[in-house]
């Protein structure tokens, strides 16, 4: 059974599943929400999640955009409940949202390293 520990301290089982993650809240730096995550890309071979795809802005689902944000830019914090980044909801603003174009190609490494550069996040398939 989990229990209340101290802050940044795991409580209860160490795996979730996605679709308690998905809809899980972000927040900035600062603590401020700045979107929900909608889904989560996870690499076929290897069964390890690369991406969140984020959606922000909007009302009631009617003009909100997504943007993709690679996975090791979010650590989950206890206290909010959710998932913290050190993104600004100015940069979601300006983030390439290349994944909806419909000749999007998850394979294209060169796009992805874009993706990656733009957050200043170290490549998923590096570590």
């Amino acid at each position: 059974m989990a229990h209340a520990e101290a802050a940044g301290i795991m409580t209860g089982d160490p795996m979730i599943g996605s679709d308690r993650v998905e809809g899980t809240t972000v927040y900035d730096p600062s603590g401020n929400d700045i979107g929900k995550i909608k889904r989560l890309m996870i690499e076929k071979m290897s069964g390890r999640v690369t991406y969140a795809v984020m959606s922000f802005g909007g009302f009631l689902g009617m003009g909100e955009e997504e943007h993709t944000i690679p996975w090791n830019k979010l650590n989950y914090d206890t206290t909010l409940g959710g998932y913290r980044t050190d993104i600004t909801e100015e940069q979601l603003k300006g983030a390439p949202s290349f994944y909806r174009e419909d000749d999007y190609r998850w394979s294209d490494r060169d796009r992805e390293r874009e993706l990656h550069d733009y957050w200043r996040a170290p490549y998923y398939w590096g570590m």
